[in-house]
């Protein structure tokens, strides 16, 4: 009996001390992946709503990131980068800002803002200074898709249904691929013109998902401009929308940028 209760009493004290250990270092309780306190700015491009990013949002969440999606008027690149210049100065912390296709020039611009630590380019346009899309674009083929372009009599640009389902967002379910292209939002044509004038990736660490199946911007040309702004590239087996056909490989590059941002 006497030997049964040393044996008891023994474990007792290292169970004690176990808790007592536990106590003295919370943090070693806490998820590693916990991102509390970073912001992750989402900005939608042409032809898209803030509702692009419905799927990724919940991934970021999940990590502790806080998430807003801007919703970009598409009606200039200074009215673009205005609206992102106010999601941003809404945040407490830092901020990784990313743009899809044409709100790259868009987050190229708004990101010298002292809150932006990193910036992730989605299918993306990276312009350098004093540089447009059609400067971007001059002396390379037009798109096969050009020709289903709509212009209303205000200037401004949509898709046709035939074109989301066949090179926009070749990749989703069709019945998905027509909601996007029923929620698209319309570009002012005007926008391929506007210049930047400050490119935020010269002060700024940047990361690029290069869709590989993408037929709006070439992956050749992305890989053009993610080699240029010395981004990390980030290969995804995906058409434009990677954010709606593989929203899990496009949050993990988020989430690989965030882990930089002190």
């Amino acid at each position: 009996m006497n030997t049964l209760f040393k044996k008891c009493l023994a474990a007792t004290l290292m169970f004690g001390s176990l808790l007592s250990i536990s106590a003295l270092t919370p943090a070693a309780a806490a998820p590693a992946d916990d991102l509390k306190g970073k912001n992750v700015v989402l900005v939608h491009g042409a032809f898209a709503d803030g509702s692009s990013w419905d799927k990724v949002i919940p991934l970021l969440q999940a990590k502790g990131l806080h998430v807003v999606a801007v919703q970009n008027p598409l009606s200039s690149l200074d009215g673009d980068v205005a609206a992102t210049r106010r999601a941003i100065e809404q945040q407490d912390g830092p901020v990784i800002l990313v743009g899809h296709s044409w709100a790259g020039a868009v987050i190229t611009q708004a990101g010298n803002d002292d809150k932006v630590k990193a910036l992730v380019y989605v299918a993306a346009f990276a312009p350098q200074k004093d540089q447009s899309i059609n400067d971007i674009l001059k002396g390379k083929p037009a798109p096969v898709w050009a020709p289903a372009l709509q212009k209303d009599s205000a200037g401004y640009l949509t898709l046709s249904t035939d074109a989301i389902i066949h090179d926009f967002a070749q990749d989703l379910p069709v019945a998905q691929a027509r909601l996007v292209a029923a929620t698209q939002g319309p570009w002012f044509a005007g926008c391929t013109d506007d210049k930047v004038t400050q490119p935020a990736w010269q002060s700024k660490p940047s990361w690029f998902v290069l869709t590989q199946k993408d037929r709006m911007i070439p992956p050749e040309l992305q890989a053009a401009m993610a080699a240029q702004i010395g981004a990390t590239v980030v290969k995804v087996d995906a058409s434009h929308v990677a954010m709606l056909s593989k929203p899990a490989d496009v949050a993990a590059a988020i989430i690989d940028a965030a882990r930089t941002v002190k």
